[in-house]
C-alpha cells in the first residue's frame, strides 16, 4: 500500500480537527470539565448544496452537559476550527440554525481527492485501521456431502466480500473452511453411495440426490471392486471416495464463484496427535472443567452461557461442542488474534456458548471471537419462490443459482442486503438490463465512464493528474460527485469495523447514481466543432477518478467491472 493511500479522508481530517478543537476548549475551560469529548464526530452530507459539503449536530449533542446554549458551543467550535490547520481545506464555516455547523470543502482540497485516487488507483481507499490485526475468518462450513445449497451461497459471497474489506483495512485475514467430515453424517453418507452403486434402496436418513447416483457412478468406474467388499468395508471405501469426491465438486463450484479460501480445515484432524487432550488441559488449568455423572463437562454458565456443555460423554465419546472448543483453541494457538465466526440462521445458541469458551480459555471474549449468524434467502423467479434443487433433491444450489444469473449478479446481490435480515432475489430482476437492476446499474456507470473517456482519447481531449483544474470544477453536481468520492476510504473503513459489506455495495449504487446526474448536466464532451477546453479535461479527468473508485468497490465485492456492456 502507499504511503498516500493511509492519509486521512478530508470527512476524517475535518473530524479530527473538531475532536482538537472541542478537546482545546475543555482544557482552557471555554468547555466544563463534566463534558465527554467523543474520539471522532459524525459528518452528514447535507441534501441541500446551499449547506456546504458537510454538516455536524455536535454542538447540540454537546451543549447539556456543557450548560450552554447550543449556538454558543457552536460559535465556540467555529472560532476553534477558523485558527486550526484545518482552515486551509475549507472555504467556509457557517452556524445553522439552532447549532449546526455547515463546511464547504475548498475547491483545492476536492481537486486534492482527484489527484489522490488517480496517485493510489486500485489502492485507493484502503487504510491502516487494523495493521497488525491478525483475523480468522471462518465461512460457509459445510458437511462434504452434498453440494452447496442456498444457505452456503450467502456466506460465499458474503464471507469473501468482508475477507477483502478487512484486508482492505489493513488486516492480516485468513479465509478458513471447517469441513464437518466427523460424525454418523459421513457414514450414511457412505452407506447411501453404496446403495446406490448396488442398485438397492437408500437407507434410513441417508442422501437422496442425483449427485449421490452420479457419485456412486463415478466411484465405481474407478473402482469396480468396492461393490465385492463385505458391507463396513464398502461403506466406509465409498465414504471415503465420495468425500473425496464431493469436496473436490465443492471447491471447484467455490472457485467458479471468486470465492477462495486459504485454509480447508478437517475437524477431524482436531482428534488427531492428541490435539483435543491439550485442549482438555488447557481448559482444566484455568479451572472451568468439572465431573459430572461420568461424562466431562465445560462450566460455561460462568460466561453467561445457558447452560454448561458437554465435551467428552459418559460412554467416552466425543460431544459436537468438543470439537467446537479444540477448533477454537486450535485457531488462537495458530497466532489469530480475531476469530470470526460467519454461521446460518440456525446458529442463534452458539453465539453465547462460543463467547463462553473463549473466557473458559482466558480469552475477551468482546474481543477474542466475533459471530455473525445470517439469515435465509429466497429465490424468487417468474412469481413463484423457487425451492428445489434438480441435482440435490432439496434446496437450490449455488451452482443452480449461478447458472441462472451468473456470478457478478448473484455476488453483488448476496452482498448488498444486511446480513442479519431475510433477503429475497428476483432472477428475473437480476437478469434485466435496467436501471432497476442494483449490479446493471452500478456496473453500466462503469462502462459508460469507459465509453466517455475513450471518445475523449479519440478527441484528443488530455485527462489524468495533469488535468484536474478544480477551480474549474465548481457545477454542485461537480462537488458532490468529488465529495462523494471523498467519503470512499471512510466507507471502507466503516465497513470493516462494523463488518458489514453490505455497505460498499450501496455507496457504490449512490456513487453511480452521482455520476448518472453529473454526466446529464454536465457535458464532458466538445459538441460539434467546438474545440476541447480545460473544462473539458477536467471533466475528463473526473470521470477517470469516478470509474477508479467504482471499480475499487466492485473488486471489494468480487465483482467485475466492465468497460463495455
Amino acid at each position: 500500500m502507499s504511503p498516500q493511500s493511509a492519509e486521512p479522508s478530508i470527512h476524517e481530517a475535518i473530524s479530527a480537527a473538531i475532536v482538537r478543537v472541542l478537546r482545546a476548549a475543555k482544557e482552557n475551560g471555554s468547555l466544563s470539565q463534566e463534558v465527554v469529548i467523543p474520539d471522532s464526530v459524525v459528518l452528514d452530507r447535507p441534501k441541500n448544496r446551499d449547506h456546504g459539503d458537510f454538516a455536524t449536530s455536535v454542538a447540540l449533542a454537546l451543549a447539556k452537559p456543557a450548560g450552554m446554549q447550543p449556538r454558543t458551543v457552536a460559535e465556540l467550535l467555529k472560532s476553534g476550527l477558523e485558527k486550526d490547520s484545518i482552515s486551509s481545506l475549507l472555504d467556509a464555516i457557517d452556524i445553522a440554525g439552532p447549532g449546526f455547523i455547515n463546511l464547504t470543502v475548498a475547491k483545492a482540497s476536492q481537486g486534492g481527492v482527484i489527484a489522490a485516487i488517480l496517485k493510489n488507483a486500485g489502492d485507493f481507499g484502503k487504510g491502516t485501521s487494523l495493521s497488525g490485526v491478525a483475523i480468522n475468518l471462518e465461512f460457509i462450513s459445510a458437511n462434504p456431502t452434498g453440494p452447496l445449497h442456498l444457505g452456503h451461497t450467502r456466506w460465499a459471497a458474503v464471507g469473501d466480500a468482508l475477507g477483502r474489506v478487512l484486508s482492505a483495512a489493513g488486516a492480516k485475514v485468513t479465509r478458513e473452511f471447517y469441513i464437518n467430515d466427523r460424525g454418523v453424517q459421513m457414514d450414511k453418507f457412505g452407506a447411501s453411495i453404496r446403495a446406490a452403486a448396488l442398485g438397492m434402496p437408500t437407507p434410513e436418513d441417508g442422501y437422496h440426490g442425483a449427485y449421490i447416483q452420479d457419485l456412486a457412478s463415478e466411484i465405481v468406474g474407478k473402482n469396480p471392486g468396492l461393490t465385492k467388499l463385505e458391507e463396513s468395508e464398502s461403506s466406509a471405501a465409498f465414504r471415503d471416495a465420495g468425500y473425496a469426491l464431493q469436496l473436490k465438486q465443492q471447491q471447484d463450484v467455490l472457485d467458479a464463484f471468486g470465492t477462495h479460501f486459504d485454509i480447508w480445515f478437517s475437524e477431524k484432524s482436531l482428534y488427531e496427535n492428541d490435539f483435543f487432550k491439550h485442549t482438555q488441559e488447557r481448559l482444566v488449568s484455568q479451572g472451568h472443567v468439572f465431573i459430572l455423572d461420568g461424562a466431562t463437562w465445560l462450566r460455561t454458565t460462568d460466561f453467561g452461557d445457558d447452560k454448561d456443555r458437554v465435551m467428552i460423554k459418559s460412554d467416552g465419546s466425543h460431544a459436537y461442542f468438543a470439537s467446537d472448543s479444540a477448533y477454537y483453541i486450535s485457531k488462537r494457538e495458530r497466532g489469530f488474534d480475531i476469530c470470526i465466526y460467519m454461521l446460518g440462521a440456525d446458529h442463534h445458541g452458539y453465539v453465547g456458548r462460543l463467547k463462553a469458551l473463549a473466557a473458559c480459555a482466558g480469552d475477551d471474549p468482546q474481543y477474542n471471537v466475533e459471530i455473525l449468524i445470517g439469515q435465509l434467502v429466497k429465490i424468487m423467479e417468474n412469481g413463484e419462490e423457487v425451492k428445489l434443487s434438480k441435482r440435490a433433491g432439496t434446496i437450490i444450489t449455488l451452482e443452480e443459482l449461478v447458472e441462472k444469473v451468473g456470478v457478478d449478479a448473484a455476488r453483488y446481490t448476496l452482498i448488498r442486503y444486511p446480513v442479519d435480515t431475510p433477503m429475497v432475489m428476483d432472477v428475473d430482476l437480476l437478469r434485466s438490463r435496467t436501471n432497476e437492476n442494483p449490479v446493471y446499474y452500478v456496473q453500466y456507470a462503469h462502462a459508460r465512464i469507459c465509453a466517455v473517456l475513450r471518445n475523449a482519447a479519440d478527441l484528443k481531449i488530455s485527462f489524468g493528474a495533469e488535468h484536474i483544474h478544480p477551480e474549474l470544477l465548481v457545477h454542485d453536481r461537480e462537488r458532490e460527485l468529488i465529495g462523494a468520492l471523498g467519503e470512499f476510504p471512510r466507507i471502507v473503513a466503516s465497513a470493516a469495523e462494523l463488518r458489514e459489506p453490505h455497505r460498499i455495495a450501496r455507496y457504490a449504487e449512490e456513487l453511480a447514481g452521482l455520476y448518472h446526474g453529473f454526466y446529464a448536466d454536465c457535458r464532458v464532451l466538445p459538441m460539434g466543432d467546438e474545440a476541447p477546453s480545460a473544462l473539458h479535461a477536467a471533466r475528463a479527468t473526473l470521470c477517470k477518478s469516478t470509474a477508479q473508485v467504482i471499480a475499487n468497490s466492485l473488486a471489494l465485492l468480487g465483482v467485475s467491472a466492465p468497460e463495455k456492456m
